[in-house]
């Protein structure tokens, strides 16, 4: 029976290879939209798992849950790949309120990531708005000096890319204590990197920098609907008081995993093609849009690939990497296992952006290997796949960069990403079954066309040319 079984496995495989790529790609689309896993693993990764930050109970969870489900998948090796990462815990929900003529108004705030709690009484001072770091620094010390400082800068909405309006103000939030600090101030408060009008705070990575642990100051940011009630209270009173109180710490570093699982290639298995995305969330929310979407398109990719007969010329690696969110720590560490053991990694493919429908992708590579996925474009225009321009890949993925290899980012309709991101909204009813299976069908056909065609070598190209 066994026999049987193996015969009909490569008679199937072979069959595949002899199909047009139309043909295998509509086979591809079809086990998705019909056969697909994604949903139903970003269902307990959200409902049953839930918040999946870096260094909790949540995040090992998920890495037993994912590290299981591959398993069950058959492939020929999954291994957790140990990396220490920061831990730092939000304790007790926020609480945050202004006075201005005698009356007390509540607001919706939340730590960043990596902030210092302010004292166990809260932190009341005045507060200043200022639109980024250069009015900051106009204003000076005399102005700054003991106050909360306010940074209410809008992300760009005539800005049609999402992820470059994000770009243009996530400064103020990364670093926004640092250069308060250095005038003065005694606490931030930062505009919720959101393109829409609501009361959920956005949370997201803040850092410090060199600044000694003595002179570190709390930050929050605050929903952008309390942004602009506050903007418009201090045109009225520009005394007013702003009160907030958190209770965030952080820990020592705790060692977490990599999930990596794998498909040895059949004719080039020392060229390594890998897909992912990152396991950790943020706390508030569970998820789902950043990154459960991405983790579980990239596990059904090689579900798909062996779903639909495709046995692959390269080694297919899914990478669910640990700590994208605060740190940066799984890229890295995966970045440099590779490198230590001489890893010829020729593809990467992220999925970063949400679970929304795929428009296409964005490539870190050479004009060669652009070209080449330029002639794929009628293949994919079927399933409405129409982006195919260079840019940015993804943060898991770019410590891979060299010369040869092909970054890859998944590129969703990004017009809805920022509602969720980083929020208590990030929830798994904002994914859409249907968007979230193209997703993985898009990331797979990508990956089978890569793999049968190879990338094109830089050093091979400059040797033709001579």
């Amino acid at each position: 029976m066994k026999t049987i079984f193996v015969a009909f496995s490569l008679l199937f495989s072979s069959l595949i290879f002899s199909q047009s790529d139309e043909a295998v790609l509509k086979t591809i689309y079809t086990q998705s939209l019909t056969n697909g896993q994604a949903y139903s693993w970003l269902d307990y990764l959200s409902n049953q798992i839930g918040g999946r930050l870096s260094g909790s109970i949540n995040a090992e969870k998920a890495v037993k849950y994912t590290k299981a489900e591959l398993e069950k998948l058959g492939l020929d090796k999954v291994w957790l790949q140990d990396v220490m990462v920061p831990k730092w815990e939000r304790g007790d929900k926020e609480v945050a309120y202004y006075e201005t003529n005698n009356k007390k108004t509540n607001v919706n705030i939340c730590a960043l990531g990596g902030s210092i709690a302010t004292a166990k009484s809260g932190l009341i001072a005045n507060i200043i708005e200022v639109s980024g770091f250069e009015e900051l620094k106009v204003l000076g010390e005399n102005n700054i000096k003991g106050k909360i400082v306010f940074f209410n800068g809008a992300m760009q909405p005539d800005l049609i890319h999402t992820f470059e309006a994000y770009g243009g103000c996530s400064k103020q939030r990364y670093a926004g204590a640092y250069e308060a600090v250095k005038l003065g101030a005694v606490g931030v408060i930062v505009r919720s990197l959101n393109l829409r009008q609501d009361d959920f705070p956005h949370t997201g990575s803040m850092s410090y920098l060199d600044l000694p642990n003595e002179q570190r100051i709390p930050s929050a940011a605050i929903s952008t609907n309390d942004a602009n009630k506050l903007s418009e209270a201090l045109k009225n009173d520009k005394n007013l008081k702003f009160y907030f109180k958190q209770n965030c710490k952080q820990f020592e570093d705790v060692k977490s995993y990599n999930v990596i699982g794998e498909i040895t290639g059949s004719e080039f298995p020392n060229e390594y093609m890998i897909v992912g995305g990152h396991l950790d969330s943020w706390d508030l929310g569970d998820g789902s849009h950043d990154d459960g979407a991405g983790v579980v398109q990239s596990m059904d990719v090689v579900r798909l690939l062996k779903q639909s007969g495709i046995k692959p010329k390269r080694t297919i690696r899914v990478v669910l990497f640990m700590n994208e969110e605060n740190g940066l720590r799984g890229g890295k560490k995966y970045a440099e296992e590779a490198k230590r053991k001489n890893e010829n990694h020729v593809f990467a493919l992220e999925s970063d952006s949400g679970g929304f429908t795929p428009r296409g992708f964005s490539f870190d590579c050479s004009e060669a290997n652009l070209n080449k996925v330029l002639s794929w474009e009628a293949l994919f225009k079927p399933y409405l796949i129409h982006y195919f321009e260079k840019g940015y890949s993804g943060a898991d993925i770019g410590p891979l960069k060299n010369d040869n290899i092909v970054l890859v980012g998944l590129r969703p309709d990004s017009q809805r990403y920022f509602d969720y991101h980083h929020a208590s909204n990030d929830t798994f009813d904002a994914v859409n079954k249907r968007e979230l299976e193209l997703g993985a069908a898009t990331m797979t056909s990508l990956v089978y066309l890569f793999d049968k065609y190879g990338t094109s070598n830089i050093a091979d190209i400059k040797e033709i040319k001579d």
